[in-house]
């Protein structure tokens, strides 16, 4: 595995799979968006902390740094792993190019307390790498003015979509780091769908794969929402029992796919999600990071007893006749039809569905639709 888009995809469905072993309903996240601040905290840490870190993102598989690196990293992680953290940084410049085509904020931020005093190096690193930055709050006397200071920043950066990241009194005086990503996307589709034909239908609450796979540009083609709709009704949990990424890169690559007239049958559905994914996360085996005995940020503070308290989540899509609005990334495409073969597309039972950008299939949404 040599690509940043591989690591994603292989996150993404690690991660997918143990959230749904708790959750039978609706499921939406933002693998690249968590990805890219798990890397922030990576390049901070060190030993075994960001032994388990790598190994969960699935950086320890990547190709070590070439030997043309223009830029070489002072720390030996950022040195390990620095043409990941290279691939972030041109991704995110990327991602962050204003376009009439669509609307994308990628919200990535790390709040630290502000008796502790980040290393320069660390936040040069964050800086060039991550496009952000690392922000002082006072947990120990003022935990209530720091969660709303924290809330109102996300919320500024997804135009009002995510609120209330922190709930209530879940920052107090003994938090120490707080690690936070949210994303806003907003598409329309290449090809939109007629409101005059949009009626009540029945959607079938769970009867094998193999499973239709359809990709829906928006416009622009730079981005594409992709939906894996198992053939029979209660075929979703086969699918996800079966679904790799390997698997997926092969479903979905250009070679196993063609062009034909579709009629799609799609419902208007809206989801929003909230995560803690600490416990998600130390099952996936990052356990050092959130212990007060064993957590390695040495990278990145001087200070003995750096952990991390927290990593929150929330996200939220919204598909409709025009497109969709979403905690992540959109783009646009025209279909250009080649095939006089048309086939019926009609999703009136559970699925899987995910946004990429097409040019690196890096995969920035990913999420089940049990019940739209």
């Amino acid at each position: 595995m040599n690509s940043l888009s591989e690591a994603n995809n292989r996150f993404m469905i690690d991660l997918f799979q143990q959230l749904r072993k708790e959750n039978e309903h609706n499921i939406f996240f933002s693998p690249f968006s968590i990805l890219s601040a798990l890397g922030m905290l990576l390049l901070g840490a060190r030993e075994n902390t960001a032994l388990q870190i790598e190994q969960v993102l699935h950086f320890d598989e990547v190709n070590e740094v070439t030997e043309n690196t223009t830029e070489r990293a002072t720390t030996d992680h950022v040195k390990k792993s620095g043409n990941m953290h290279e691939q972030f940084q041109n991704l995110l410049t990327e991602l962050n190019k204003p376009t009439d085509a669509y609307e994308l904020k990628i919200a990535n931020k790390l709040y630290g307390e502000k008796t502790f005093k980040f290393l320069q190096e660390y936040l040069h690193d964050v800086k060039k790498f991550y496009l952000t930055s690392v922000e002082s709050v006072d947990f120990l006397n003022a935990a209530e003015r720091s969660q709303k200071k924290i809330n109102s920043w996300v919320e500024s950066q997804t135009n009002g979509k995510i609120k209330d990241l922190f709930p209530n009194g879940s920052l107090t005086n003994i938090t120490k780091l707080v690690l936070v990503n949210a994303v806003y996307f907003k598409g329309q589709w290449a090809q939109k769908f007629y409101k005059e034909n949009t009626k009540e239908g029945e959607f079938w609450l769970n009867k094998d794969v193999p499973a239709k796979i359809l990709e829906m540009p928006y416009e622009g083609r730079d981005l594409s929402m992709i939906v894996l709709l198992p053939n029979e009704i209660d075929g979703l949990q086969k699918l996800e029992d079966e679904i790799t990424a390997k698997k997926l890169t092969e479903w979905t690559s250009s070679q196993n796919m063609s062009r034909i007239y579709v009629n799609l049958y799609l419902p208007r559905f809206k989801v929003g999600e909230s995560y803690d994914l600490k416990a998600v996360l130390e099952a996936m085996g990052m356990v050092d990071a959130f212990s007060p005995d064993n957590a390695n940020l040495l990278g990145m503070s001087e200070v003995q007893n750096l952990m991390v308290s927290k990593v929150l989540h929330k996200s939220f899509v919204e598909v409709t006749e025009e497109g969709t609005q979403a905690t992540v990334a959109t783009g646009e495409e025209v279909i250009q039809i080649i095939s006089p073969r048309s086939e019926k597309f009609l999703c009136d039972h559970p699925f899987l569905f995910f946004i990429k950008q097409n040019k690196t299939n890096n995969i920035l949404f990913f999420g089940r639709v049990s019940s739209p």
